[in-house]
């Protein structure tokens, strides 16, 4: 269960991007959901994940020895480069607005360079852009 808040979408307006305070996000990881994830990574297999909000949640709920756990919350946690991703090894996503904490975690999965690469090729494409847009995926 994801609630996606707005503050989602807001640009960042600070320079340094460990002063910019994140909204918070409910979410729940059940005791099912977390068996399957944990499964398949004993199993060494890819864990592609659909979204952001779903990565921000799978990256909040980490133990220390690198599985997830079952877990239900509000998350503040803002993923900018450079980021280590610890569950995620694959992302399906949105082309996201400039300026928004969902393009950094993406340049932050994909590397900078190679997504804005990615984005100029969709504006020349005329892919569409945010929530209801074209997506892509990252590998």
């Amino acid at each position: 269960i994801l609630h996606i808040g707005l503050g989602t979408f807001r640009p960042v307006e600070v320079e340094d991007l460990t002063k910019h305070k994140m909204d918070s996000e409910y979410f729940e990881i059940p005791d099912s959901t977390a068996d399957v994830i944990n499964e398949a990574l004993k199993g060494k297999k890819n864990i592609f994940v659909t979204g952001t909000s779903t990565t921000r949640a799978l990256e909040s709920s980490v133990t220390a020895e690198g599985f997830v756990k079952p877990n239900y919350g509000w998350t503040d946690k803002f993923i900018f480069p450079p980021y280590q991703f610890q569950i995620a090894e694959s992302l399906v996503t949105n082309f996201h607005l400039p300026q928004s904490t969902l393009l950094m975690l993406v340049s932050a999965f994909g590397g900078h360079e190679i997504v804005m690469h990615a984005y100029r090729e969709a504006v020349k494409k005329g892919y569409r852009f945010f929530s209801y847009g074209d997506s892509m995926m990252i590998f």
